[in-house]
């Protein structure tokens, strides 16, 4: 298949898919925030998705990506159903381990995460949350490397109905504490039975395999401080308000970045898509270039959405939210342009997997999670909420800043003139817009239209190209 077609189509489906998984909890959460009078349980419910992400990250221990890599490594059924079985029966264990240690210290965690022990009851969620999601991210793997994309997209769409099918009356009863997380378990549960049972002929306890699961780890274990160092990009920020402002302002912050959070619709296109269009399309001979070219279009759709994310961020919050809620809206233009730098850092670092070389990823990683840490500590107090995210954006940016360099000395990554003055000047706008413009959305709007439009003067031979070609 044409590599242009791979990728358009992956990206394509699967960003319809993320929209669809997406799109309902983005129109519910007018509903739930109102229906959660207090940002303190909704302050609550962002820390237990925090403990979940950890916990996970935890339990898997870098296999996901692993099982990627060495799936398309041989050809054989026997071989791939041996690592899908081997990398199911390890998670299993490690998660059960993982969540023992966490009910073995149950008071001492609910009262540092969530301030009083009286909460305990999300923490017991959690555990239970933390199995099925680390259990289920395997079982449903092999439709992913299977690239049935319809499934996962009837599949995630089902999910988003039901989990508010059963959040919404809980809030309406006012189990304020337990709605979130109860409805994500169900769901979880509901969805990883489904996945089993399609892909149930890809498991089996009698093909675990000693040397696989030592590849496995060998390529998994690497990855593991890098899925932890991004638990800190997207959840220290939020236990460092808890501690130094309150689970109220902690509500505020998850409010403005699960608006943000609309980024995600383009992060899981990619994400859906990207994996498989970079590990099967590793060795074709013009990889580095391809790979630089995805690297720079996304980033440049990104830095577009992104000027008018802070143009309208405001009037959105005005429009559709009420009470404390409403100032949420200043985090949103910085947390919907992180996970785009991510995204970005995810496509530009691919080329360390590919080479099977994780570790240098790692620190560079590393670093700009140290960045985003001493950054909250500074400005959390000075500037509150609005700190912590500016320090989430600017240890993602240090990151791909300094992966694109390490790449570009190894001849792995090729990044254009344009592609750089683009990123500057994006700094320059956003710099505008948040000290003279941030009230003024015409004139922030102009802004927006402005970078656009030189964006696009700069690729225009580059749009017209992929234009005929998608044509074809």
């Amino acid at each position: 298949m044409n590599k242009l077609k791979l990728f358009v189509e992956n990206f394509l489906v699967y960003g319809l898919g993320g929209i669809l998984n997406r799109i309902i909890p983005f129109m519910m959460l007018p509903l739930v925030t109102r229906l959660m009078p207090d940002t303190k349980y909704f302050g609550l419910n962002d820390l237990v998705n925090t403990v979940v992400q950890f916990g996970t990250a935890i339990a898997i221990m870098g296999l996901y990506d692993a099982v990627f890599r060495l799936f398309f490594e041989k050809e054989e059924q026997l071989f791939k159903k041996k690592v899908c079985s081997t990398a199911l029966i390890f998670i299993i264990f490690s998660s059960l381990v993982t969540c023992l240690l966490l009910l073995c210290f149950d008071n001492t965690l609910t009262l540092l995460v969530l301030g009083d022990v009286k909460y305990k009851i999300l923490l017991y969620l959690c555990v239970i949350n933390i199995v099925v999601g680390a259990t289920n991210s395997i079982v449903a793997l092999p439709t992913r490397v299977q690239n049935k994309r319809k499934v996962f997209l009837t599949v995630g769409f089902i999910s988003s109905i039901l989990s508010y099918s059963i959040s919404i009356p809980l809030l309406l009863m006012e189990e304020y504490l337990i709605a979130l997380p109860l409805s994500a378990i169900i769901t979880a549960i509901l969805n990883e039975i489904v996945f089993y049972c399609l892909n149930r002929s890809w498991f089996s306890f009698l093909l675990f395999d000693k040397e696989i699961l030592k590849n496995l780890l060998k390529i998994g274990m690497p990855l593991l401080p890098s899925f932890l160092i991004y638990w800190i990009f997207t959840s220290s920020d939020k236990l460092m308000i808890a501690n130094m402002l309150g689970n109220d302002e902690v509500g505020l912050y998850a409010v403005g970045a699960k608006i943000a959070s609309a980024s995600q619709l383009i992060y899981t296109a990619f994400a859906g898509g990207w994996q498989y269009f970079a590990f099967s399309t590793m060795r074709e001979e013009n990889q580095v270039k391809n790979n630089s070219l995805v690297f720079e279009y996304l980033g440049v759709i990104s830095f577009m959405c992104a000027m008018f994310v802070c143009a309208w961020s405001k009037t959105f919050f005005k429009l559709f939210f009420v009470g404390d809620y409403v100032n949420g809206y200043i985090v949103t233009p910085y947390l919907f342009l992180g996970p785009l730098l991510l995204m970005l850092y995810q496509v530009i670092s691919n080329q360390f997997l590919v080479i099977k070389k994780t570790l240098p990823g790692m620190f560079i990683l590393f670093t700009g999670a140290i960045i985003n840490v001493v950054l909250n500590i500074y400005l959390i107090p000075l500037i509150g909420i609005e700190g912590a995210a500016i320090a989430t954006l600017v240890g993602y940016a240090v990151s791909v800043f300094i992966c694109a360099i390490v790449l570009i000395k190894m001849n792995l990554a090729e990044i254009s003139l344009k592609f750089k003055f683009l990123s500057l000047l994006l700094i320059l706008f956003m710099l505008i817009w948040r000290n003279a413009l941030i009230a003024n959305i015409a004139a922030s709007t102009v802004l927006a239209i402005a970078y656009v439009s030189i964006s696009v003067a700069l690729y225009r031979a580059e749009i017209i190209s992929i234009i005929k070609r998608l044509c074809k």
